[in-house]
C-alpha cells in the first residue's frame, strides 16, 4: 500500500499528521465551492510547494499540514509507481491530472469518477476554506477518496480571502446593483487562484469546477484560469454531461459504486464564507413570496433580537478596519467578531432580485451582518475625510468595480488601476466610527477623525472670521448666472 513520506525544506518546518475518519454516507453539501474531479494514485512529486497560506495535504488516510510561508517537498512511494502517460484515454478525450474544486456533496463527488470515465485523468480535489464553517469540512479526504481521487489538498484562504479580496472592495465602496455586497463574487477568484497554483504544485494540465451553465460562477472561476494560467485545460461537467438533476447524479453514483448522500436535501441552494451567506431556489424563485423565518443561518430575526440595543465602535485606518472596540484584530478574526455582533441583532439581511451575468434575472437572499457593520462605518468615516468632488467621483467608480467583480474580472487591468486610484484617495481615511445596533438596523451615533474636513469654527451658525455670510451674494449671483441667461432670453430681456 502507498505510503506518503513527507520531507521538511528546512528543519524548523512542522509537520503534522493525523489519521482518517470515515463517514458512512456523504452529507449534501451547500453551494461552497464549485468542483471537478480526479483519478487515482498519483502523488504530489518530489516538488517545493509554492502555496501562500495554510495548506493541507490528505492521501491515503494521512495528513500533511504545512504552517504558512513554509515550503514542503512530498514523495509518494508504493508497491507499485503509476504512469499517468500510460493510463487509458477517456470517453471524451485524455488529460493527465485535473485538480476539482470540491466540496464533498453530490455533484462535486459524482464529478470525480465522471472525469476519469470520461478524460482518463487522475484527479487531485482541492477544498478551500474560505469561512464556510468546520462542518462544512469534517469527512473530506474519506469523500474524496471513495469518489476515486487521488488526493484531497486543502488550503485556508481565510485571511487572504479578507485582506486581499474583502477590504478593497469595502474599500473602493463595491455595492451590486444597489445592494448586493459581492460574497460570492470576492470568494472565486480567491479560490480559482489557488487551484492555479495547486495545479502547478502537483503538476495537473487541467482544472475543473461543478458551476451550472446558467450561474455567474462558471465565468468567474474561468476568467482567474485564463488570467493566471492560459494553459491550463478547463473542464466543466455540467455543460458536458448528460446528468440533468439529483435522481441523475444518484443513478450515476451508484453505477461507480460512489456512496452517495442519505441526508435529506436542502430545500435551498447555498453559498457561505467567512463574508455572507446567500439563499436560492424553493418559494424564493417566486420574487412575491417572503422568505420563511427558519430559512435564515447567519442573523437572528429582528423581531426576536435583543431590546436593549449595542454599541460598537470600527477603528479605520486608511480606508481599513482594524479595530473593532479597541482591539486590534487580524482581518479575518475581526469580520467574524462582527459577524456574532451583527447576527445576533438581526443585522444585514437584503432580499432582491439581481441581473446575473449571463443575461438572466434571479431572485436571492443574503445575510451580510459583519460586512454590513463595516460598510456603515466606511461610509460614515468618508463623509469626513473626503471632499464632494472625490467622493463623487469615488461613488462613480464604485459601480463599475462592483461590476467587473461581480462579471469575476478580479484579475483585469481595469480593477487593478481602479484598486490603485481606491487606495490613494482613502490615504486619510482614518479614524473610528460609533454604530448602534437594535432589531435589525444600524444608527451612526458618532465618527472622528484626525484627517477631518469637517471644522466646527466655520460650520457654526456664530460668527467666524474665515467664512463671511456676505460673500454668499456673490457667489449665488455667480453660481446662478446661466439660469438667469436663459430666463432672460425666454423673456425677451
Amino acid at each position: 500500500m502507498a505510503q506518503l513520506q513527507a520531507i521538511s525544506s528546512s528543519p524548523s518546518s512542522n509537520l503534522v499528521f493525523h489519521g482518517t475518519k470515515i463517514y458512512d454516507s456523504l452529507q449534501i453539501r451547500d453551494k461552497l465551492c464549485c468542483s471537478g474531479r480526479l483519478s487515482s494514485n498519483q502523488g504530489l512529486g518530489a516538488k517545493s510547494s509554492e502555496l501562500h497560506g495554510n495548506t493541507v495535504f490528505h492521501h491515503k488516510g494521512n495528513l500533511i499540514q504545512a504552517s504558512a510561508g513554509r515550503a514542503i517537498q512530498a514523495i509518494l512511494t508504493g508497491e507499485k509507481d503509476t504512469d499517468v502517460s500510460a493510463s487509458p484515454r477517456g470517453l471524451r478525450g485524455k488529460l493527465n491530472k485535473v485538480v476539482l474544486a470540491y466540496s464533498g456533496g453530490l455533484d462535486t463527488s459524482v464529478i470525480v469518477p465522471w472525469l476519469r470515465e470520461n478524460y482518463g485523468c487522475e484527479v487531485v480535489c482541492f477544498t478551500a476554506d474560505v469561512g464556510q464553517g468546520l462542518k462544512e469540512m469534517e469527512g473530506l479526504e474519506a469523500k474524496a477518496k471513495a469518489s476515486g481521487a487521488c488526493q484531497l489538498v486543502v488550503k485556508d484562504l481565510k485571511e487572504e480571502f479578507v485582506r486581499d479580496y474583502i477590504f478593497p472592495c469595502l474599500r473602493a465602496g463595491a455595492v451590486y446593483e444597489r445592494k448586493y455586497l459581492l460574497g460570492t463574487s470576492m470568494a472565486r477568484p480567491v479560490i480559482a487562484k489557488a487551484m492555479v497554483d495547486a495545479a502547478k504544485e502537483v503538476g495537473a494540465d487541467a482544472v475543473s469546477h461543478g458551476c451550472t451553465g446558467k450561474g455567474n460562477d462558471q465565468v468567474r472561476f474561468e476568467l482567474t484560469f485564463f488570467a493566471l494560467n492560459p494553459e491550463l485545460n478547463v473542464v466543466a461537467p455540467w455543460r458536458e454531461w448528460e446528468i440533468q438533476g439529483r435522481e441523475d447524479a444518484i443513478e450515476y453514483a451508484k453505477k461507480h459504486n460512489v456512496p452517495v448522500p442519505v441526508t435529506k436535501k436542502s430545500i435551498y441552494s447555498r453559498d457561505r464564507n467567512l463574508w455572507h451567506l446567500s439563499h436560492e431556489g424553493d418559494i424564493l424563485e417566486d420574487p412575491a413570496n417572503e422568505p420563511r423565518k427558519d430559512m435564515y443561518m447567519m442573523t437572528v430575526d429582528p423581531e426576536d433580537a435583543p431590546d436593549k440595543p449595542e454599541y460598537v465602535e470600527i477603528g479605520i485606518v486608511s480606508g481599513l478596519p482594524v479595530l473593532v472596540n479597541g482591539k486590534d484584530l487580524s482581518p479575518a478574526s475581526l469580520l467574524a467578531e462582527l459577524n456574532e455582533i451583527g447576527g445576533r441583532h438581526g443585522i444585514g439581511r437584503i432580499d432582491m432580485v439581481e441581473n446575473r451575468l449571463v443575461g438572466m434575472k434571479s431572485r436571492g437572499v443574503y445575510e451580510t451582518p459583519g460586512g454590513t457593520i463595516l460598510f456603515t462605518a466606511a461610509r460614515e468615516l468618508e463623509s469626513l475625510t473626503l471632499d464632494r468632488e472625490t467622493m463623487q467621483v469615488k461613488d462613480s467608480l464604485a459601480l463599475k468595480y462592483a461590476e467587473l467583480v461581480y462579471a469575476g474580472r478580479w484579475f483585469d487591468p481595469l480593477r487593478q488601476s481602479m484598486d490603485a486610484f481606491m487606495e490613494k484617495i482613502t490615504e486619510t481615511t482614518t479614524g473610528s466610527v460609533t454604530l448602534k445596533l437594535f432589531k435589525g438596523s444600524i444608527s451612526v451615533t458618532g465618527r472622528k477623525s484626525p484627517y477631518s474636513l469637517y471644522r466646527q469654527d466655520i460650520s457654526s451658525f456664530e460668527s467666524s472670521q474665515i467664512y463671511d455670510q456676505a460673500d454668499a451674494a456673490g457667489f449665488i449671483r455667480l453660481y446662478g448666472l446661466p439660469m438667469r441667461v436663459r430666463a432672460m432670453l425666454e423673456k425677451g430681456i
